[in-house]
């Protein structure tokens, strides 16, 4: 029983500070890809330009050209595609702090000797139950569009 008191805390702020990080790092990666997609535009343009003045250019060049055009396109997707990922994650830290928040409110309504509840304390329980469930279903329906994804891509 001691051990377990001293050790359930512990534990919870670790799992806290291990969702803090995971969102940390996920806003990071969202900069930079917000950068890069501002740097490929650019690069874009560049190319667009390129394209449509240089009517006079080697066919080579043209070729050349387009290809990168072709490959910042590419890129652009595969960021767009990361961003996607990156968004759901976020979505899924959220509602895993949204479930331990409500495992602990359902946690001391259920440690509440059944005498002692007041038919609000029964009320807020079924509630608090009923907002778990849903959370739990909307992480459920996450996980299942990110395999759906996966597997679209493969």
């Amino acid at each position: 029983h001691p051990t377990w008191k001293r050790t359930l805390p512990r534990r919870v702020r670790e799992a806290q500070m291990k969702r803090f990080c995971k969102a940390q790092a996920i806003q990071r990666r969202l900069e930079e890809i917000e950068v890069t997609f501002r740097e490929l535009e650019q690069q874009g343009i560049k190319l667009e330009k390129f394209l449509r003045d240089e009517g006079g250019s080697p066919a080579d060049q043209k070729t050349q050209w387009m290809n990168q055009l072709l490959y910042l396109v590419q890129k652009k997707n595969s960021l767009m595609s990361e961003e996607s990922d990156l968004m759901i994650t976020v979505q899924e830290l959220k509602l895993e702090e949204q479930q331990w928040q409500l495992d602990q409110q359902l946690r001391w309504y259920m440690e509440k000797e059944e005498a002692l509840k007041t038919p609000e304390d029964r009320v807020a329980e079924q509630e608090i139950l009923a907002q778990l469930l849903d959370v739990v279903d909307k992480r459920n329906t996450l996980i299942q569009m990110q395999e759906e994804k996966r597997l679209s891509e493969l």
